[in-house]
């Protein structure tokens, strides 16, 4: 994934996620039904910060989403680190719970990654369209690819 305009290691370190794994599945199976579990996804998405417009480019677009959304990448002391963003909002918060499962982990934790098994943990597998399941998996081949 080579873009011409990168965001600094500064920004790539910044970008806090409060849940991990464990507590944002945790999370998810406290949720007793989609609505509950919709509603945290948009609560995710507003967590991360909008992407400058000077890095809204067409080299960081995702192929394979149907909305716009952007994926940039960085390998510091050997660990991954992503900064994305979607214009759309559910978008948006799919990618954060990519995030919350990639960001700042090696290249064998993200190659033993299974979207679907952590999908399917947080009761979303199902739930989402069929475009949504196919520009999610984009998102997270994307994410794969970036960190070999």
């Amino acid at each position: 994934m080579s873009q011409s305009v990168k965001p600094s290691a500064e920004q790539f370190l910044a970008l806090a996620i409060d849940n991990d794994t464990a507590t944002t599945v945790a999370l998810f199976e406290q949720a007793g039904n989609w609505q509950e579990r919709y509603r945290q996804i948009m609560l995710l998405g507003k967590s991360l910060a909008k992407l400058d417009d000077n890095l809204r480019v067409e080299s960081a677009q995702v192929r394979g989403c149907e909305s716009n959304a952007w994926l940039y990448h960085s390998e510091i002391d050997g660990k991954h680190y992503f900064i994305a963003d979607s214009d759309a909002r559910i978008v948006k918060g799919l990618i954060a719970l990519l995030l919350i499962a990639c960001n700042g982990k090696t290249s064998n934790e993200i190659r033993a990654f299974s979207p679907d098994h952590y999908f399917t943990q947080l009761g979303l597998q199902g739930q989402l369209s069929p475009s949504r399941t196919n520009g999610l998996l984009a998102l997270a081949k994307a994410i794969k690819l970036a960190a070999e």
